[in-house]
């Protein structure tokens, strides 16, 4: 992962300067290309993520909504020491399977590539 950009450069131009600056950058977002130019950075590889039927990204969206409730519901307090416990488990084992199944999507788009 790359480091994480913190500073912030300001820049005056001209219309025509900014104009002819737009027409190099070819589409480019204007920062990401000017640091590909000045500081001589690869563009990252935009990877192709295979597409989802509807319906799993319809049952994801209510899987996040479900995630989002218990969420709210956990953090209110209003459940014991002992639930939160047990929520906190099945949300890691929720990860872990999550976590493969994101891995298995970006097998899946690499093999899409080939």
């Amino acid at each position: 992962m790359s480091e994480k950009r913190t500073k912030m450069l300001t820049l005056w131009v001209t219309e025509d300067e900014h104009r002819r600056l737009l027409e190099r950058c070819d589409g480019k977002q204007l920062a990401t290309w000017m640091r590909q130019t000045c500081l001589d950075e690869k563009p990252a590889r935009a990877g192709k993520l295979p597409s989802l039927a509807p319906a799993l990204l319809r049952q994801l969206a209510g899987m996040g909504n479900n995630l989002n409730q218990t969420a709210r519901k956990v953090n209110s307090g209003a459940w014991s020491g002992h639930d939160r416990v047990q929520v906190v488990a099945a949300l890691m084992a929720i990860d872990a399977g999550l976590e493969r199944l994101r891995h298995a999507v970006l097998e899946k788009g690499r093999d899409d590539d080939r």
